[in-house]
């Protein structure tokens, strides 16, 4: 089947990325979507199904920190934030999921901001 369109590529390439990439209750799954208003966050325990934590753009005190921006600032205040917040919930070392989008760009400096608040991926 000939994909079509840039959603086709990024379900496939999340498909590929989420067959190697699984979370635990010890490690769990760092989670990444980027749509063209808001980036979210989530850390989940595959072995049990279920969220641990969710953050998004639209939290209260990411919100006001980057007002109404998507860009590389905003993907590390996010970053940054959820980071400290996971470190407060117990979660020491995550998995990457980059959710089939490419690792650049805001991707990117979300990863490299959550691992200076301390996470270990």
């Amino acid at each position: 089947m000939k994909l079509k369109t840039r959603i086709d590529y990024v379900v496939r390439r999340h498909l590929r990325v989420r067959r190697k990439v699984n979370g635990t209750a010890e490690r769990p799954r760092l989670c990444v979507h980027v749509s063209n208003k808001h980036m979210r966050v989530q850390f989940v325990d595959d072995a049990q199904a279920r969220t641990l934590a969710s953050f998004s753009t639209l939290t209260p005190a990411v919100r006001d920190a980057v007002k109404g921006k998507n860009n590389v600032a905003a993907a590390k205040e996010l970053g940054a934030y959820a980071g400290k917040a996971a470190r407060e919930k117990g979660i020491e070392a995550v998995v990457f999921d980059r959710g089939g989008f490419a690792y650049k760009g805001r991707v990117k400096a979300l990863a490299d901001a959550a691992r200076a608040a301390g996470l270990k991926f």
